[in-house]
């Protein structure tokens, strides 16, 4: 394994305790002005980034993303948040909206990532890569699916379903799309097609990259079904009637990205597709994955603006992470469902699948596109997310009942659209606070986040052989 391939932690510890890697200081204060001009591209890599609350911004929630914001996932009331340098104040400004400064934070500004080499077999090493106190990379999450493939091959089956965009393109820092299929198998179980003899549940996280906590849970679940088989009732009995798949790290470029900056995670939200154009000193390039699914693709939510963190690409599932993930669930479930909004999926529908993003203790589900439009199946997915937001404690309801704003395009609403099968978004911690935000300390994984979410994946797994019976 090669030097340049380590993640360096030296200092984790120590710099988090002193709070010197993510400030989240509640100040409510004016926006900052603009920081004068930087003399070198250095010195305007450096710049603070700053959490801004808009306030009023539900009312105008879709101009303030056609403007060009990161418009995060979190409200108070009718405040929007958004995160964004010390010229964002004065461009929220000048486009007629009031902002105040909510926190700041100190990550490390975007950079290519230099080059390492990830055509190098997974060695036993790398289970142990790690970042920013304890988040794990890319190679290590592969390199567990390894060892779990190795060491219950009765309960696993693994799954190379596509290549990410630098890896399809022949450049450096690519990766394979992987998933992992998890039951106490018999004839047939974990096989890509539509005939499952049993209901299969459907587990994926970081398609946004800067979410790390959401790989850490996914790979918590992983260890959870396999350890647990065989002394864990619970476990077993799901284990024994259920697939249960996991895609742990569904954006592995953007990824590559976070964890280059080591002790300070950048920022990057999309995946690496550079062909779009370049942002500039401190821009963030690709595609927001979660707005490229052709599932009212185009509408509320997203931007045709190449820098923005909403960018929804040239077209619709032009990204080879998206549609590789695409066709493994066509794969893995029948089509169940008609076309038009409030057409119902069928009463013997089968599956579930949840996927992980952060912040804002919500749990979402279709539709997310348009305010106060409903599936034909909303009594049904809005029991089940009322039963898991009672686990969990979270709020409930669509992406403009739970963030404020619409959101086109996404994982959960085309997986409904085009198959049928409920699909929900978990918003997992807080806005504020010790475990808030995108980057918080390694230790809320275990102290704060799994606890809640390991009896609602519980839940959730069980519900997937007769999602819509009542």
């Amino acid at each position: 394994m090669s030097v340049s391939r380590r993640i360096p932690i030296a200092g984790v510890v120590a710099a988090l305790a002193t709070s010197a890697l993510l400030l989240f200081q509640q100040t409510g204060a004016p926006a900052p002005e603009p920081a004068a001009k930087a003399d070198s591209a250095q010195a305007e890599q450096r710049q603070a980034m700053f959490v801004y609350r808009v306030v009023g911004g539900v009312n105008d929630s879709e101009r303030l993303i056609q403007v060009g914001s990161d418009v995060l996932e979190q409200r108070d009331g009718d405040d929007l948040f958004v995160l964004g340098n010390a010229e964002e104040a004065n461009r929220l400004t000048k486009a007629g909206f009031t902002t105040k400064v909510e926190s700041v934070m100190a990550p490390a500004p975007w950079a290519p990532p230099k080059a390492h080499n990830n055509s190098e077999p997974l060695g036993v090493n790398d289970i142990n890569e790690t970042y920013y106190g304890g988040y794990r990379t890319v190679r290590a999450q592969h390199s567990h699916l390894d060892k779990v493939l190795a060491d219950y091959p009765a309960l696993s089956t693994g799954v190379t379903y596509g290549q990410s965009w630098r890896k399809s393109t022949g450049r450096p820092n690519g990766y394979d799309l992987r998933a992992i299929c998890l039951t106490k198998k018999q004839a047939g179980d974990c096989a890509l097609n539509t005939s499952a003899a049993k209901p299969r549940f459907f587990l994926m996280a970081q398609i946004h990259a800067r979410e790390i906590t959401t790989g850490d849970m996914a790979w918590r679940w992983i260890d959870h079904l396999t350890q647990g088989y065989g002394t864990d009732a619970e476990v077993t009995r799901l284990m024994d009637t259920t697939e249960m798949w996991v895609v742990p790290i569904t954006n592995p470029d953007g990824v590559d990205i976070v964890q280059a900056g080591g002790s300070s995670p950048r920022l990057q939200r999309k995946n690496a597709n550079t062909t779009n154009g370049t942002c500039g000193t401190g821009g963030q390039v690709g595609i927001d994955l979660n707005r490229n699914a052709n599932s009212h693709y185009g509408q509320a939510g997203t931007s045709t603006n190449p820098c923005a963190e909403t960018y929804r690409g040239p077209r619709a599932d032009s990204e080879t992470e998206l549609n590789s993930l695409q066709a493994l669930f066509t794969k893995l479930y029948p089509d169940k469902r008609g076309d038009g909004d409030t057409t119902p999926a069928a009463k013997d529908t089968k599956g579930l699948m949840i996927t992980f993003h952060s912040y804002t203790n919500g749990i979402i589900f279709p539709w997310a596109h348009r305010a106060n439009t409903y599936t034909g199946n909303d009594a049904s997915l809005r029991r089940m997310a009322k039963d898991m937001a009672g686990i969990t404690g979270y709020t409930y309801g669509t992406a403009p009942q739970v963030v404020g704003y619409a959101a086109s395009g996404g994982t959960e609403d085309w997986l409904y659209d085009k198959l049928g099968v409920p699909g929900f978004t978990f918003e997992i911690g807080p806005s504020s606070g010790t475990c808030g935000g995108f980057l918080p300390p390694y230790s809320c994984q275990t102290s704060t986040f799994w606890p809640k979410i390991k009896p609602a994946l519980m839940y959730a797994a069980k519900q997937a052989a007769a999602p819509y019976a009542s």
